[in-house]
């Protein structure tokens, strides 16, 4: 006898009771089913949208942003005014971005983080004003520095001592001053993959504490910088705030020790906020998260005998993540005998590491349903991949599917709003997908999909390049 495919699956992994249900907080707040068992998203089914659009398609529901969007601003706000201090809450671009959503979360009231100049270039484009946007990255060149200080970025986060004198020269030269914040390394290392974690000692980000204190001396020094304040980011996908509580504590002991010298006037403690990828996953309310990382921040400052500052967070993910799910057609379902003698079933998709890389890069975990129709079939242990020329090639590692699904059918994969898009590729020429936004039973395009002809366009050995472009 064949040991069962259910030996196959993780231990967190459990057989629904319906193949076929809609996890609550994996996915939009709009997501249900039709009379006929098609998935719908703000009142469009997903048959409709691939009619219209193909697939593979990621339809992003504008409502689930704006309100995401909404509820940082005001649990934040309330948060800090409990304390007699203020927040801001910048979205970070990087988890998605292009023009209409940086509209949307600018509406409800947030500020834009970007971190190169692509990104600032697409936040200018959106019309956000330059002082609501604050400059993140490691390795902004000085064209980049000069742009933001030009246009007028409300803050540049510096990361290292050649940037700091990049920007003193920059400020000389123009006659400009440029506020800008510090990013510390903490040391308080996340719960999370070691690629996402950002304050652990050994990592390219921000000045290791101890380092802190002579940058914040050389820009005090220099005439054309202000101080603004200490950034810190501990990770991405953190459920809890225990991480946020500690590293607020090693941060406000730097904090403190600069007051001493000078002004302090802003916190900003991050974001990577986590959300819900499979029906286990727990992350913490919005509410909660802003009244227990204020009150560290306030009694770690009581203990210390200082004044609250101003406090900044960067949600992104939390925001557009839960927003976006990606619509796949099936292409082919084979049986697989493992090593155990156990089945797996892998059902092939016509998208993949190309619109999503996140389980080849992080061993992401996603969960996914028949969109199409309602399988009527048992549950069956599936395992989720691309059409791309690699076995890591998966898009969803373990789920339980109808064993009826057959090539043709359309499937849904939850929570792709969040660095999907972002890390997109050509990979095996395949052309970027469309994205679309859902509201109120109407769908729009916000970033046109790609075509053969796009992807083909900047080979210039093919017939008909530019004479310019084939002889520089």
């Amino acid at each position: 006898m064949l040991p069962p495919a259910d030996s196959l699956a993780p231990e967190w992994l459990v057989v629904p009771d319906d193949a076929n249900d809609l996890a609550d907080g994996v996915w939009p707040e709009s997501a249900v089913r039709d009379d006929d068992g098609a998935l719908l998203i703000a009142g469009v089914s997903a048959p409709s949208l691939t009619r219209t659009y193909g697939s593979p398609l990621l339809v992003l529901d504008e409502d689930e942003v704006r309100g995401r969007a909404r509820r940082f601003r005001v649990a934040f706000d309330r948060a800090a005014a409990e304390h007699g201090t203020t927040a801001q809450v910048y979205y970070a671009g990087k988890a998605f971005l292009c023009t209409t959503v940086a509209r949307w979360v600018v509406d409800e009231g947030l500020r834009i983080d970007v971190c190169t100049g692509g990104e600032l270039a697409v936040a200018l484009a959106a019309g956000v004003a330059p002082a609501s946007l604050g400059f993140h990255g490691n390795n902004k060149s000085v064209a980049e520095l000069e742009r933001a200080v030009e246009v007028g970025v409300g803050t540049i986060i510096v990361d290292s001592a050649i940037e700091i004198e990049r920007l003193a020269a920059i400020t000389a030269r123009t006659g400009t001053t440029q506020r800008v914040l510090v990013r510390v390394i903490s040391g308080v290392h996340a719960e999370t993959h070691d690629f996402l974690a950002t304050a652990h000692e050994d990592q390219k980000f921000g000045f290791p504490l101890p380092d802190a204190e002579h940058a914040v001396a050389r820009i005090r020094e220099i005439p054309g910088l202000v101080f603004a304040g200490l950034h810190c980011h501990i990770g991405s996908q953190i459920f809890g705030v225990a991480g946020f509580r500690e590293s607020a504590s090693r941060v406000l002991d730097l904090h403190a020790t600069l007051l001493q010298d000078g002004p302090v006037p802003q916190l900003n403690l991050g974001g990577g906020f986590g959300i819900a990828y499979t029906r286990v996953d727990d992350p913490t309310p919005i509410e909660d998260l802003a009244g227990e990382i204020v009150d560290a921040v306030a009694e770690g400052c009581a203990a210390r005998g200082i004044p609250m500052p101003a406090l900044s967070f960067e949600p992104g993910r939390a925001i557009v993540g839960t927003a976006g799910v990606t619509i796949y057609e099936v292409g082919t379902t084979k049986d697989v005998t493992v090593e155990s003698g156990a089945v797996r079933r892998y059902v092939s998709v016509d998208g993949g590491m190309s619109d999503n890389a996140r389980p080849a890069l992080y061993g992401a975990q996603f969960s996914a349903r028949l969109a199409s129709r309602v399988g009527a079939g048992e549950p069956r242990l599936s395992r989720v991949v691309g059409k791309h020329c690699e076995s890591g090639d998966i898009v969803v590692d373990h789920e339980y599917l109808p064993d009826d699904l057959v090539p043709g059918d359309l499937l849904a994969v939850p929570a792709t709003g969040a660095y999907c898009v972002s890390l997109a590729s050509n990979y095996n020429h395949v052309p970027r997908p469309p994205v679309v936004a859902v509201r109120e039973g109407r769908s729009t395009v916000i970033v046109r999909g790609e075509t053969l002809d796009d992807v083909l366009a900047r080979d210039t050995g093919i017939d008909g390049a530019p004479a310019a472009d084939r002889d520089k």
